[in-house]
């Protein structure tokens, strides 16, 4: 199944995706949490009342309004730490993210104002469907509700300001997610395999396999869980593969004014319009 939480015209709220139309299968204002945590599988497509809506019609929102916990790796595709100048880790490279650090696909990526290097980041996102505490790896796909994209967008300056990513990893509306949630059935196991890219127009900037990661969908969850107790709706984020702006001679940073766009085969296109700090919140209270 493939999902997409937003709004149109005349509905709001999860829709259930075939092609490029859609229904609405809960009520306005819903996220995807009441499904996770009712464990409701959703109605055939056909099966569903109401009109079709076309997908291109519904403007995204988050697929979980607010996740819990956002987790993310940093280093989990080799030639990516080679370009980044570490060492090849012997343990995942984990950080958070805050809530105001992420919006939806289509949403403005915003470019501080106390920096010009915002760089871009393709990874396959994971939503957490089924809790719990020290998960065996054998078992840990079966805690995937979905997967979706995320562009890790990352200020590299303050990133590498001390040995902690969270200042570079955090600025306020850097994180797209979505705008499409597939579940596991949709997808070959573990989401391996399938072909991962970012770029603006016609330029490609990282293209990849998720066969490549180091720290497979299983092996994360099962480390993760070993020191802290996953809920449903948590979201984990996959690490990105080579290609980044700041490893590029010269350096690749997103620009007022492009559209980034990140992809994963069979998942689908997150694309983010890059704004300027103050035109994003032009007129924001103070």
């Amino acid at each position: 199944m493939k999902f997409l939480v937003g709004k149109a015209d005349a509905a709001s709220g999860v829709f259930l995706v075939s092609g490029d139309q859609a229904r609405l299968i809960a009520d306005a204002g819903d996220d995807l949490m009441g499904m996770i945590q009712s464990g409701a599988i959703a109605p055939d497509y056909d099966a569903l009342p109401g009109p079709d809506v076309a997908v291109a019609e519904i403007t995204p929102a988050l697929p979980v309004a607010e996740p819990g916990k956002i987790i993310c790796l940093g280093l989990n595709y080799v030639d990516h730490i080679k370009e980044g100048g570490y060492d090849i880790p012997e343990y995942p490279a984990l950080f958070m993210r805050a809530r105001n650090s992420i919006m939806p696909a289509g949403a403005p990526m915003v470019r501080p104002s106390c920096s010009e290097k915002l760089d871009y980041e393709v990874e396959l996102m994971l939503i957490v469907g089924k809790g719990g505490r020290h998960i065996s790896e054998d078992q840990a796909l079966s805690h995937v509700f979905g997967y979706t994209v995320f562009n890790d967008g990352s200020v590299r300056d303050y990133q590498r300001k001390t040995h902690q990513w969270t200042p570079g990893k955090n600025f306020d509306d850097t994180g797209a997610i979505g705008p499409f949630v597939v579940t596991p059935d949709e997808l070959p196991e573990g989401a391996t395999g399938l072909k991962i890219e970012s770029r603006v127009g016609d330029e490609i900037l990282q293209s990849a396999t998720t066969s490549d990661m180091m720290w497979s969908v299983a092996k994360t969850i099962a480390t993760i869980s070993e020191y802290t107790t996953l809920e449903e709706g948590d979201l984990i984020a996959m690490g990105t593969p080579p290609g980044v702006g700041h490893a590029k001679t010269p350096p690749r940073w997103l620009r007022p004014g492009e559209v980034v766009e990140v992809e994963i085969e069979g998942i689908g296109i997150c694309a983010s319009p890059i704004v300027d700090e103050a035109e994003a919140y032009a007129g924001a209270a103070e």
